[in-house]
């Protein structure tokens, strides 16, 4: 008898380039590495999957869930066993009822159910929490259906473009010159964002980490925030407190990597009015892992609404120290006083135990090694990865179809 064909098929239309698609990467890796045949549906109007996935990916670019149900109808194959499916964002409910009927159906949890509850979720067969954290979020809710170990991630420091970066996907980063990217992620369905996208791009619109220019040092202390700036990092709350405290500190500098919508930024900017001589905005960086070496510490948003927060596991691969607030899901990556340092919310104490951190590393505080840590990021090694997923998928097989509860 030939043996039974494995294939996962991902679901992930998201249009803009964030963790999620990052993880949907290395995911895709691990598939591929347990011995499935991986094809991914993306949306048809994301144009950066090429450059992300490796060359030899099958990505399927779609519009809509009937298009991916007549591909899927049109591989039929007696020699496949039961296909998985693994979706990226939850189906709606008679979708994910009808999926967890006919697949064995997984989901992954790529945010804490804060303030949401997507109806399709208790549908699934399984669904896969990033971190302690989000598990506890889901349960939470009254899902039954939650895999009791996370997932974690990977430190995936692959250029994010492999072509703009001039590596192909896999290969480790060099270290090199870091310029300045776009800003701003413009909806080109406006026709406002058309045009203040041209004018980005004409370079009139001058910013410190202007279009072209190098990033260098500055003397003193270079705190870096390496992230897409997106509402769910809270940046302007955040900043709203520590900026104040930060502009007492002028040694201080903070060089921010990454982009995000018009509002996010506008927001962000107004926020660190108190200390705009010490930050430079950078912009969408391709390739993050020639950036962490050049930073002290890198810097987190505040928590609750965060999942797992893959920036700060990357940077600890790189040997850079993380500063993070005290609370998960950050508690399950950090290790105080070995990767990192933990500070209080700045909104329970407004700032003030962070004001004593920036003090203290200003003073010369020994700054901690990560790679020292040999246990801690084993956590997060593609091997470790791969037996959690191995595992989760176990879990799948053996759960039966049909509605999990609330």
């Amino acid at each position: 008898m030939m043996p039974r064909r494995k294939v996962c098929y991902q679901i992930n239309l998201q249009l803009s380039l964030g963790g999620g698609e990052i993880y949907t990467r290395f995911l895709t890796v691990a598939l591929r590495e347990l011995g499935y045949e991986a094809v991914l549906f993306v949306h048809a109007d994301a144009r950066f999957w090429q450059g992300l996935l490796a060359a030899d990916a099958r990505i399927v670019p779609v519009r809509t869930l009937a298009e991916i149900d007549c591909v899927m109808a049109g591989e039929g194959d007696p020699a496949a066993a039961n296909p998985l499916v693994i979706t990226h964002s939850a189906l709606p409910s008679n979708a994910a009822r009808r999926y967890a009927a006919q697949y064995r159906l997984a989901g992954m949890l790529h945010m804490p159910l804060y303030e949401r509850f997507p109806e399709g979720l208790p549908h699934y067969r399984r669904l896969f929490a990033v971190s302690e954290h989000v598990i506890a979020s889901a349960r939470s809710r009254g899902l039954l259906n939650v895999h009791e170990v996370p997932l974690y991630g990977v430190a995936d420091l692959t250029p994010r473009d492999a072509e703009v970066a001039g590596k192909a996907p896999g290969e480790a980063a060099t270290g090199g010159a870091t310029r300045a990217g776009h800003l701003y992620d413009w909806d080109r369905r406006k026709v406002r964002d058309r045009l203040l996208g041209w004018f980005e791009a004409s370079g009139l619109g001058g910013r410190r980490g202007a279009s072209g220019s190098i990033f260098r040092r500055r003397p003193g202390l270079t705190l870096g925030i390496v992230s897409r700036i997106t509402p769910i990092k809270q940046f302007p709350r955040m900043f709203s407190i520590l900026a104040p405290v930060l502009a007492k500190f002028p040694q201080v500098n903070l060089e921010i990597f990454g982009s995000g919508g018009y509002a996010s930024i506008r927001d962000l900017k107004r926020a660190l009015q108190p200390m705009r001589r010490q930050v430079r905005l950078w912009g969408q960086q391709e390739d993050v892992a020639s950036i962490y070496p050049k930073l002290d510490y890198v810097l987190s948003g505040l928590p609750e609404k965060e999942a797992l927060g893959l920036n700060l596991i990357e940077a600890q691969c790189c040997n850079t120290p993380v500063i993070a607030v005290r609370a998960p899901p950050f508690t399950e990556t950090v290790v105080d006083g070995k990767t990192g340092f933990l500070f209080e919310d700045p909104r329970r104490d407004l700032g003030n135990d962070f004001s004593g951190l920036m003090a203290q590393l200003c003073a010369g505080t020994p700054r901690p090694q990560p790679q020292l840590a040999t246990e801690h990021l084993a956590r997060f090694s593609p091997e470790a990865f791969r037996a959690r997923l191995a595992s989760a998928l176990d879990a799948v097989s053996s759960a039966s179809p049909g509605a999990r509860g609330r």
